[in-house]
């Protein structure tokens, strides 16, 4: 979350970079790109980057992916789901493809590296990405 100052004193909005960056470098808890820094967990969209509250320890959920669900133009979702990787539960890989999306869970790690060559082949690529 970012802290903003409005009208009525600080407000918080969501975290949100309206591009398609690779992802630079990862660990000690956030992730680097486009010259920035992000703590936390990211999910990476054709809308753009965005702050996600999600930990190793928390079960993925289409709730906790209804903004991944929300979008248009994803065919692929990564899901780096930590230091190791996690499977997916059954509903919601057949939720996702029943959105026409595939997904394959893997290590943050290798994650990061499959949606920065995909992104780079142009393909219609989004992440989920726990930070580690």
């Amino acid at each position: 979350m970012v802290f903003g100052f409005g009208d009525k004193g600080i407000t918080i909005r969501d975290a949100h970079f309206p591009g398609r960056p690779g992802i630079d470098s990862y660990g000690n808890g956030g992730f680097r790109f486009a010259d920035m820094s992000h703590r936390g967990s990211l999910l990476l969209l054709p809308s753009g980057v965005y702050g996600w509250e999600q930990t190793e320890d928390d079960p993925l959920t289409e709730a906790s992916l209804s903004r991944a669900f929300a979008e248009t133009g994803i065919e692929f979702l990564i899901l780096g789901t930590g230091r190791q990787m996690r499977l997916v539960d059954p509903d919601l890989r057949a939720a996702l493809k029943a959105k026409g999306i595939a997904t394959d869970p893997m290590g943050t790690g290798a994650a990061i590296r499959t949606y920065n060559i995909m992104l780079a082949e142009q393909r219609p690529v989004a992440a989920a990405l726990i930070a580690v």
